[in-house]
């Protein structure tokens, strides 16, 4: 069993540079002072991250979930203002070093790029939108759209959305239980008793639309298309990634984008 505790090492150069910053106490030296607040720092990371990927470690169950949590922190310890990017490197992690994974490697990368998808939505960039009327008249040979930078098109092997969904519901009906004094454990035994999807292409877009996130599903030709907008393509080439679509059916794809915000100023 992986200790979620680091193994603090204590050195002689540690300890005169800990008593320039920090005064003992009557119980305590300077460098045993700064030993604690690198623990409780510590902790602090690891429960950020646990919160961030409620579906990783349910793929994983909890043992698994630990070792890749001090693992992967150890390997990449926060180096932001803010601990919003801790789960940056977690994909390219992954992917380096999939024995943390086994023998689900493929459903937890997908997990982890769907919940850094979540990340990216809930406080992403949101950029002056394009509307529909401003695109009338515009040469789809020329006219380029950029995608708002807080949506993410992904391309899953699993239906992790819906499963991601259902772990929400059960955390929620979880804390119900708690407030109203049922049983504690209720929350541990839905995740384990919520079966792990089975194999199935899918394609999705994660944003987020009046401060909510959502998951939309989208056909292939849907993905090929905005990930050619993506790429910075035109219009026209753009949809010349759709072999099995009615320029009615794009036109309507267009609206619905729009009306959603997907469209920003380059």
């Amino acid at each position: 069993m992986t200790s979620l505790t680091p193994r603090w090492k204590t050195r002689t150069t540690s300890r005169p540079v800990a008593k320039a910053f920090i005064k003992p106490n009557d119980r305590l030296t300077s460098f045993e002072r700064l030993q604690i607040y690198n623990r409780q720092y510590w902790f602090r990371i690891i429960d950020c991250f646990y919160d961030d990927y409620p579906g990783l470690r349910a793929v994983l169950g909890e043992r698994r979930f630990r070792s890749l949590a001090c693992a992967y922190l150890g390997k990449h310890p926060s180096s932001s203002f803010t601990l919003r990017n801790l789960g940056q490197n977690l994909e390219s992690f992954l992917r380096d070093q999939p024995r943390w994974t086994r023998p689900r490697e493929r459903m937890a990368l997908d997990m982890a790029r769907l919940e850094w998808a979540r990340v990216v939505a809930f406080d992403g960039e949101a950029r002056p939108m394009v509307s529909i009327d401003d695109l009338l008249g515009a040469k789809p040979t020329k006219l380029r759209l950029r995608l708002q930078p807080y949506l993410s098109l992904l391309e899953l092997r699993y239906p992790l959305d819906d499963y991601l969904i259902a772990l929400k519901k059960l955390s929620v009906e979880s804390l119900r239980g708690e407030a109203s004094n049922a049983v504690t454990q209720h929350h541990h035994t839905g995740v384990r008793q919520l079966h792990r999807p089975k194999a199935e292409t899918i394609y999705v877009a994660v944003h987020r639309m009046e401060n909510a996130i959502y998951y939309k599903r989208l056909t292939r030709e849907q993905f090929l298309l905005l990930r050619a907008l993506e790429r910075n393509k035109t219009v026209e080439q753009a949809c010349a990634q759709v072999d099995y679509a009615s320029a009615e059916d794009i036109q309507s794809w267009f609206e619905m984008w729009a009306s959603l915000g997907w469209f920003c100023q380059p």
